[in-house]
């Protein structure tokens, strides 16, 4: 008689699935909001732009209010609006949000990061439009408040003076717009800065020749070349954004944007051809 053993293997214990994940353009944004947020510097350098904003448009106020009906008054400030005194802050806002804009891409090349950002996003590009996307739409937000915060307290100090104006005039909303939208292109133009050039020095140091130092240097030009060319700097572009009268020396707002947003886009497509021609 024989006995006949009848042994069952265990199977092995399957494997958790793992999750399938893919690299879509709003999980890329919401990486590129997260790592924004996570600095420290984002808090302090957005802080710093709307004090200079509000701030410098106050001390404006205040200091063309105290001259009215004065010998020493300002010449700078005799043909002043409520407008041109609460944007007065706008050219220091500007070097904090464009100064950020630069951190926000030169920063990861710095600390090396940028290797992990590139290894979970090998198509590279959309680092480099999410990045532009997340920090212009908050530099927008946050221009576009303190002009008009500035606009809301320093047309109530100049009230009932010749700067006299209220958010119904013509072309007053078109300003603070404008203004707004412009520092948020800057900070747009500073993220492709940053990863154009890939160092923080040479970021800031390329935003603030081209805003502030390129048109001293074209004033030393013949006047017939100054004409034609100052208008289409990206400063005086800018500027026409949201100046409340033009003459034939500047751009009409509309062309002031055009030109404006072809610098931006000059600079974003210099960023992503190194992007992605060059190693990091």
């Amino acid at each position: 008689m024989s006995t006949t053993l009848t042994t069952t293997a265990e199977a092995p214990p399957a494997a958790p699935a793992r999750p399938a994940y893919r690299v879509t353009g709003r999980r890329v944004l919401a990486s590129e909001w997260a790592k924004l947020w996570s600095l420290r510097s984002t808090w302090i350098t957005l802080g710093l732009g709307l004090v200079f904003l509000v701030a410098f448009g106050l001390i404006a106020a205040n200091h063309y209010r105290s001259g009215v009906g004065s010998s020493h008054q300002d010449r700078d400030f005799a043909t002043a609006t409520a407008v041109s005194l609460s944007l007065f802050g706008t050219n220091f806002a500007q070097l904090a949000l464009g100064v950020l804009g630069v951190l926000v891409t030169a920063g990861e090349y710095s600390t090396g990061m940028i290797r992990s950002t590139l290894a979970a996003v090998p198509r590279r590009l959309p680092v480099l439009w999410s990045k532009a996307a997340v920090f212009g739409l908050v530099a927008l937000v946050v221009a576009t408040l303190g002009v008009f915060v500035a606009f809301g307290f320093g047309s109530g100090i100049v009230s009932g003076t010749p700067a006299a104006m209220g958010f119904s005039h013509a072309g007053v909303i078109r300003s603070l717009l404008g203004a707004g939208l412009y520092l948020g292109l800057v900070g747009v133009i500073g993220t492709a800065l940053g990863s154009l050039l890939r160092s923080v020095a040479g970021g800031i140091s390329v935003l603030v020749g081209a805003l502030m130092l390129v048109p001293g240097l074209i004033s030393l030009l013949p006047s017939s070349w100054q004409d034609n060319i100052s208008p289409y700097l990206p400063s005086n572009a800018g500027e026409s954004m949201f100046a409340l009268t033009h003459d034939s020396t500047t751009l009409s707002p509309g062309a002031g944007l055009l030109v404006f947003l072809g610098w931006t886009a000059l600079a974003l497509a210099g960023a992503a051809y190194r992007l992605v021609r060059s190693d990091v």
